[in-house]
């Protein structure tokens, strides 16, 4: 079973816009591997999903629910010592979570991530990219 990590940009675009590519990526990464997150990235998922703008697209009660039930699935990773890799410095605590998860994956839809592949062994793949892995 792989290990993997997934970014807020996936998990937001997953929640929101149903049978899209991160979605069914989401739901691959659900079934068939361990999803890893850290307190930090599980903070930004519920910060950017609970934002007023995704108002329209999605009721609050029910993001709550999708943070919630995403919170359930992952395996808390602890960050003994933080990473300065990325160009853009807030997308370390991906890179983090990866690596002391010992992550397969990170899938993401971030081109500062994804510039970085593969970081340390761990593959930076697209949500597409993910779901044309065997």
């Amino acid at each position: 079973m792989r290990r993997l990590v997934v970014d807020t940009n996936v998990l937001v675009s997953a929640t929101l816009f149903h049978g899209s590519v991160p979605h069914r990526a989401l739901l691959r990464a659900r079934s068939q591997a361990i999803l890893l997150a850290t307190e930090e990235t599980l903070a930004e998922f519920r910060t950017v999903l609970l934002l007023k703008k995704f108002d329209k697209h999605f009721g609050l009660e029910l993001r709550e629910t999708a943070i919630e039930e995403y919170e359930r699935l992952c395996t808390i990773v602890s960050v003994p010592t933080h990473i300065h890799a990325c160009r853009d410095p807030r997308d370390d605590k991906f890179l983090e979570a990866a690596l002391h998860g010992q992550a397969d994956a990170i899938v993401t839809g971030d081109l500062d991530l994804l510039a970085l592949d593969p970081f340390h062994g761990v593959r930076i793949l697209t949500p597409a990219a993910f779901l044309e892995l065997d």
